[in-house]
């Protein structure tokens, strides 16, 4: 299950290779095996295809292999080439040493490490070992702070960096003991291979990168450029995880958000544009992104600033024609779920001009019915909400004013709605703000809502004739 952090990586790997025609790949990285999710790997892939995230390779598409528990000969080729070298050795500590040994150190205030216990096995001593069937991994021999420059680095994000010392020099395993790379090996390795240009990951890998660095000069290899991208965090500071509900990316899909709103949400979690522009679509976000625009900080995720995007891209998604077909067949059974209506009950005209009718107040088509259900059915005239609105007009107009919008839409109405209103008060000899208030509790059952015009456009006159007489009637039972 891809995570909000996941998507920011890949969307800023995307649009760094959109940008300067550049080439994306996708790797799934599932050496892990006791950690390996079934399906977790097509969730990925549809994931990104969803928000419209094209890679140019990766599964299904490609010359190479893109599952890395497919590349194990490749990596333990490039392992024995280390142990040739002398810049990685075998270790045949037991877990129960290794954790023995993190103890201790932990107890005396160290950072833990590996004290090289295995590193001067001479050739005898791991030939006997070896033929005994003994298990063990492989690690690559770190070089000395003083001997090199792997721990001093310009990452684009974090600019200037200096690691030298233990922490970043820690003789790192890079087979396990079951013939499987951990990540330090098998991404320098594919990095390498596949030709990568640029890393832009997340800033926990930023401790890591002493290690990639030097592995990359153990080969013979140029390294490439780094970008660390700062940790998401919930609005109360705390580090946004999987197990958060703002974390997968499938919650936000299964909320109801449009990928370009979470696409143009998660490129402005630290990522600034050169203009205050706000609202991007993929192709602008292809043409303005640029690496000068991270930013160190870390991003806080928020709903409100999402829910607010989700509704200016919904609404020129309706204005598209060739996205508001299905954004209205979409909405078509959500209404149909949510009035309990049979879907063909539910015509499409009424779903485009509702979705047209609540316009910004609308976040999600699934709460169409909730916000405009008037416009699927006469409204309930005994409930609270139209009480609000009843009250507003003094109780003596009530009947009048009922009277006259009868008697003004026995005929063709034949000016403005506004000039109807204006008609109406005038023959009930009343204000025009209580015809429209009236008007409003008769069309809607509530107090507030579209503006009255454009509700008297969006509703047959049959209906509004209808619903007048059901107010009339409401009233007069009272």
């Amino acid at each position: 299950m891809l995570h909000l952090g996941g998507l920011r990586t890949a969307l800023f790997n995307y649009l760094l290779a959109r940008r300067y025609g550049g080439e994306f790949i996708l790797r799934i990285e599932d050496t892990d095996q006791a950690r390996l999710v079934p399906g977790a790997a097509e969730g990925i892939v549809q994931t990104l295809e969803w928000a419209g995230l094209n890679f140019d390779e990766g599964p299904g598409k490609g010359p190479d292999k893109y599952f890395q528990s497919q590349r194990s000969d490749i990596y333990r080729k490039h392992a024995q080439e280390l142990l040739d070298r002398g810049a990685a050795y075998r270790c045949f500590c037991s877990t129960s040493r290794l954790e023995a040994l993190r103890t201790e150190q932990t107890a005396q205030g160290r950072a833990p490490a590996y004290d090289r216990h295995c590193a001067h096995l001479s050739s005898r001593q791991i030939d006997e070992k070896l033929r005994a069937g003994e298990r063990h991994t492989v690690r690559m021999r770190a070089p000395s702070a003083e001997d090199s420059d792997s721990g001093r680095f310009y990452d684009i994000v974090h600019r200037a960096m200096d690691f030298r010392g233990p922490a970043g020099f820690d003789d790192a395993v890079l087979l396990k003991s079951d013939g499987q790379p951990t990540y330090h090996l098998a991404n320098v390795v594919d990095d390498h291979l596949m030709r990568i240009t640029h890393v832009l990951r997340g800033e926990e890998w930023l401790m890591s990168t002493p290690k990639h660095r030097a592995l990359f000069t153990a080969f013979g290899w140029q390294a490439p450029q780094y970008a660390h991208l700062p940790l998401l965090m919930n609005p109360d500071g705390s580090k946004l995880s999987k197990r958060n509900d703002d974390g997968p990316v499938q919650r936000y899909i299964d909320d109801g958000y449009l990928p370009e709103s979470l696409v143009n949400y998660t490129a402005l979690l630290g990522w600034h544009p050169e203009t205050p522009q706000e609202l991007f679509t993929l192709r602008q976000l292809e043409q303005s992104f640029s690496l000068a625009g991270l930013s160190r900080s870390k991003s806080v995720v928020s709903r409100e600033r999402l829910d607010w995007l989700n509704r200016q891209h919904l609404r020129a998604a309706l204005a598209d024609p060739d996205k508001s077909a299905g954004l209205i067949q979409q909405a078509r059974a959500e209404v149909a779920a949510a009035s309990g209506l049979e879907t063909a009950s539910v015509r499409p005209e009424t779903v485009a001009t509702a979705l047209r009718l609540a316009g910004d107040r609308l976040t999600f088509t699934k709460d169409l019915y909730n916000a405009v259900p008037f416009m699927f059915g006469d409204p309930a005239l005994d409930t609270t909400a139209a009480e609000q609105a009843l009250i507003l007009v003094p109780h003596e107009f009530h009947i009048p004013i009922l009277n006259a919008l009868e008697h003004a839409l026995a005929s063709e109405v034949s000016e403005s709605w506004i000039g109807f209103a204006k008609s109406v008060a005038a023959a009930a000899q009343v204000p025009t703000k209580h015809v429209m208030m009236m008007l409003r509790f008769a069309l809607t059952g509530e107090r507030f809502g579209p503006k009255i015009p454009e509700l008297l456009d969006a509703l047959p006159v049959d209906s509004i004739k209808r619903r007048i007489r059901n107010a009339k009637t409401e009233i007069e039972s009272r």
